[in-house]
């Protein structure tokens, strides 16, 4: 048994090293050390994620694929390999809850966790992040950054402190001088436009904003932001680590290369978008009663529509359905460059209630039967015959002997 003091600090914040990159050098070994760029490969592709090599020409996250291609011609561009990505995150987060019960995941590639009842026999924070840190490389093939301190907002400052592949402790005591010497942009909340705002004020640290009275920091920010921010600056994060272990939603979205206005193309797009989403909800054996269409428009504004159904529903035809409603809803006449369908989990499949009057194709058989070719053979492998007439591209094609040629 460890004997480890009750002001130990016990959050830790894990991330994953420039995650879908890393899953793409762990896959392919003759890429690793060089710079790996992950993102869309179409004329309107953003970057993903970038290795830190390619981090060294100044490639980042959200810019868009050809400024990457401008600044590392040389690197190696990818195209993201989700499965893969969100096996690799499962094999993380089982490997984080063998250390404790509660861990709150933020995305694929990131999670809180609260180590506190783990201390008596793992050790301190410090003790348990590097245990989990190297399970996490010995069994996944991935580094991870961890954070540690007695707040998950001042863990996950750490944790970016820490990167790359390493572990970084706040110890108690320390946490307002380690805090008022940072930037203000790095608190929680504080994107480009607070940024700003704040930097014309004179606000350039952390300590600044903490300089001014809670009063003055509401006055410049209004209530709500100003008191968390202000909260944050003296490092007033009461917030529990909250474990999700459950998916509360499933969505799945295309972005086009040029601009639709064709409502009968994007109802086509609407249609398998919907096939996509049913057959994740039956896969986890769940159901939806909200659906919801998201369209991003030819001028980058996104446009969100919610339905409600009568009753619950893990049916492709229901959730398609229920999307083109809401499609007809959007002005596309100036063109569609993002569409997206999703559902929000409701209950487990023993509480779908069936239609009283016939609507659609029978739940059951056939979907089931469609689920596992698409899942045996990819979900391009069986699209209807409207889709196929309507958008000849999305027709099944004849798989090759020897599998996929991959892109580099």
């Amino acid at each position: 048994m460890t004997t480890v003091s009750k002001d130990s600090p016990s959050i830790l914040h894990v991330d994953l090293d420039a995650f879908f990159a890393s899953v793409e050098q762990r896959e392919n070994p003759e890429i690793r050390g060089l710079p790996v760029v992950v993102g869309g490969l179409g004329g309107r592709g953003v970057v993903a994620a970038a290795s830190y090599e390619a981090r060294k020409f100044g490639i980042r996250s959200a810019m868009s694929m050809a400024q990457a291609k401008q600044a590392c011609p040389t690197a190696i561009f990818l195209a993201p390999r989700f499965d893969l990505y969100s096996e690799a995150s499962h094999a993380v987060m089982e490997i984080l809850g063998g250390f404790t019960p509660l861990v709150e995941p933020l995305s694929m590639d990131e999670a809180f966790l609260d180590v506190s009842g783990a201390r008596r026999t793992l050790g301190d924070g410090l003790e348990i992040g590097q245990l989990l840190r190297a399970r996490i490389t010995a069994t996944v093939g991935l580094t991870a950054s961890v954070g540690i301190a007695t707040s998950k907002s001042l863990a996950k400052i750490a944790s970016e402190d820490a990167k790359p592949d390493g572990i970084l402790v706040i110890e108690p005591g320390h946490e307002i001088e380690y805090l008022h010497a940072l930037g203000v942009e790095r608190l929680w909340g504080v994107g480009p436009v607070t940024r700003e705002q704040l930097t014309k004020l004179g606000i350039i640290t952390i300590g600044d904003l903490a300089s001014r009275s809670l009063d003055e920091t509401i006055s410049i920010l209004g209530p709500s932001q100003g008191n968390h921010l202000y909260r944050l600056a003296w490092n007033q994060d009461d917030r529990e680590v909250v474990p999700n272990n459950s998916q509360k939603s499933i969505s799945h979205e295309e972005t086009f290369s040029v601009d639709i206005s064709d409502r009968k193309l994007l109802e086509g797009k609407v249609r398998r978008l919907s096939d996509r989403v049913g057959e994740r909800l039956r896969s986890q054996e769940a159901a939806t009663r909200t659906i919801t269409l998201k369209i991003r428009s030819h001028d980058f504004r996104t446009i969100t529509r919610s339905r409600t159904l009568d009753q619950t529903t893990d049916r492709s035809f229901e959730i398609a359905q229920a999307a083109q409603r809401l499609l007809k809803t959007v002005d596309i006449g100036g063109g569609v460059r993002l569409i997206g369908v999703g559902a929000q989990i409701a209950v487990s499949d023993q509480g779908i209630q069936e239609s009283l009057a016939f609507d659609g194709p029978p739940r059951g058989h056939l979907e089931v039967t469609l689920d596992a070719v698409r899942d045996r053979f990819g979900p391009g492998a069986v699209v209807s015959a409207r889709d196929a007439v309507d958008s000849p591209d999305q027709a099944p094609k004849k798989r090759t002997k020897g599998g996929s040629k991959k892109t580099r």
